[in-house]
């Protein structure tokens, strides 16, 4: 953290800031006057997006798949001038049901290891500056409270995202971090990622982007979004097991 840097402003990181999501929270973001950082693949995406908010003062290409990701992280904190927030916005996933192996191993590639690469990057930047109080937050899905057959490796990788978020913060209990998570489940949105399926009750992603900002100033633990999929999530975690695993559920 460079500890010349007298900027009062809050400042977030946003890994996966290309498009959807991850892209609208910056955006909602720089509304409330917060001092931003971008990552993702796509550097020409992330140079526009720091063209259309002076608020986005770096930008970086980083792909979270590869091993100097939280080297390159640390350098783009570094020249954000510190952090409060980490938002893991960065996934892929597919309906699989003729299971591609190749598209099952990318997604634990992307959703597994390189959101834990990337986390485990936050988390251990954090430890080492208590005096942020940081704030982890992260795009897992309402797909991973229950298993769906049609896309096996994104269900499974976002049950793991859940898990293992609630792994971290009781990690920080216990070495007494102030560290506040945010497990971000939404339900269809209409993105890039899922514009080729069929999925009803699609949500637009700058309403989701202002709804999860309104999340994280509140430091929510658990954000389902939106109603409509609290209460189908609170019904379909009431079915017998025996039962959902003979329902074909597909978009």
């Amino acid at each position: 953290m460079n500890k010349n840097d007298t900027d009062t402003r809050r400042k977030a990181v946003i890994m996966g800031a290309t498009s959807g999501i991850g892209m609208e929270v910056a955006r909602a973001l720089a509304m409330q006057g917060w001092k931003i950082a971008v990552a993702g693949r796509r550097i020409e995406r992330l140079h526009k997006l720091q063209e259309e908010l002076p608020q986005v003062t770096a930008a970086m290409q980083i792909d979270v798949t590869d091993e100097d990701a939280p080297q390159r992280l640390e350098t783009l904190i570094a020249e954000l001038g510190g952090m409060d927030l980490y938002f893991h916005s960065s996934g892929i996933g597919f309906q699989n049901v003729e299971m591609d192996v190749k598209r099952e191993m990318d997604t634990v590639a992307v959703n597994g290891m390189g959101f834990t690469r990337m986390v485990t990057a936050a988390f251990n930047w954090f430890a080492k500056h208590p005096e942020q109080k940081g704030h982890i937050a992260a795009i897992s899905s309402i797909a991973g409270t229950k298993g769906l057959g049609a896309s096996p490796a994104y269900s499974s990788t976002k049950r793991f995202q859940s898990h293992y978020m609630e792994c971290l913060e009781q990690l920080a209990h216990i070495r007494k971090l102030e560290i506040s998570f945010t497990d971000i489940r939404p339900g269809f949105v209409t993105t890039e990622l899922i514009k080729d399926c069929n999925y009803p009750m699609n949500m637009d992603a700058a309403d989701v982007a202002r709804q999860i900002v309104s999340g994280i100033d509140r430091r929510k633990r658990v954000m389902i979004i939106d109603w409509r999929y609290r209460v189908l999530v609170f019904f379909w975690r009431l079915v017998p097991g025996w039962l959902w695993r003979r329902m074909d559920i597909r978009g």
